[in-house]
């Protein structure tokens, strides 16, 4: 059975991650009142995925290092430890920094003015969608590494 904690930690992220896609949607042919809705979707992308990041960190520390990993590495499937948790638990410490660049961006320059500042906000918001639904791909392996395991310890030999 899933910990809930997983769950929370997955609709965190995703949802940062649909806050900086409505932020590349606003940004793309911009106004004063989707500048504004932007820095609204930055703030709350940022916030969602500090949430994700902290979440996330706890259920590692508490359940998943103790409890699953073992369970991981020693099933048929160890390589969504060894690699895709390994790769996710050192890209996704970017995501939080990179929703901060992009929030002071937007709030310190004036993207319909700057054209440039208004390019890498659409860049950086890119590069954290990109990134974020990389993280969800690798949350799947994972996930199923670990029922892989699961089920192979509860297969009855033949």
């Amino acid at each position: 059975m899933p910990h809930g904690l997983i769950g929370l930690h997955a609709f965190l992220g995703e949802f940062g991650i649909f806050a900086f896609l409505w932020l590349f949607v606003e940004l793309l042919s911009p106004n004063a009142q989707r500048v504004r809705r932007a820095k609204i979707a930055a703030a709350l992308g940022t916030l969602l995925l500090f949430a994700a990041w902290l979440i996330g960190g706890y259920y590692y520390v508490t359940y998943y290092g103790p409890e699953v990993k073992p369970i991981i590495k020693a099933g048929p499937q160890p390589v969504g430890h060894s690699v895709f948790m390994e790769v996710k638990e050192h890209i996704f410490l970017l995501l939080p920094v990179l929703s901060l660049l992009t929030l002071g961006l937007l709030m310190h320059t004036d993207v319909l003015k700057d054209d440039s500042s208004r390019k890498a906000a659409l860049l950086l918001s890119m590069l954290i969608i990109l990134i974020g639904l990389s993280m969800a791909g690798m949350g799947y392996v994972i996930s199923t590494s670990f029922r892989a395991a699961l089920e192979g310890m509860h297969a009855v030999p033949a």
